[in-house]
């Protein structure tokens, strides 16, 4: 583990992320800034104070922002240059489920849904949300790929 530490920025910037939940939760002062402040010099990763990450999410390579109250669920990879923020004058966040895949430069805007299992395109912008299981690409996000229904 701390071999990835060294060689991983993603790696050290969310121990740092963690270390700064860790030490709000208990009301230090001050080290939980300049761990957010560490995080975004090692990985250009800015994580805002209400964001959960839960364990077991995946950041391939630095340069994310996550802001606003945004959920991410186990199992999330998420690429770089992605960013969850919010829309103008709200503070609801995207809610990623388990198991989603997030590529390169996705944008996810304001309180979408993103269910279990999806699949969001490089570049996509997603306004809308995603049902499990489906794949989306473009801007704005549309579906090129649904599950197909399971036979019984």
């Amino acid at each position: 583990m701390l071999r990835l530490a060294l060689v991983s920025d993603a790696f050290l910037a969310q121990a740092l992320y963690r270390l700064k939940a860790a030490l709000q939760a208990r009301g230090v002062p001050v080290l939980p800034r300049i761990a957010h402040r560490l995080a975004m010099i090692c990985a250009q990763l800015s994580i805002g104070d209400p964001v959960v990450v839960h364990p077991g999410v995946y950041i391939v390579h630095g340069q994310v922002v996550a802001d606003g109250l945004v959920e991410i669920h186990s199992g999330v990879t998420i690429a770089p240059f992605v960013t969850i923020g919010l829309r103008a004058g709200d503070v609801r966040g995207a809610t990623i489920e388990a198991d989603v895949s997030i590529g390169t430069g996705a944008k996810l805007i304001g309180g979408v849904r993103i269910g279990a299992g999806a699949r969001i395109g490089a570049n996509a912008v997603v306004v809308d949300d995603v049902a499990p299981g489906t794949t989306v690409v473009g801007a704005p996000a549309r579906p090129v790929r649904r599950p197909s229904p399971q036979a019984d």
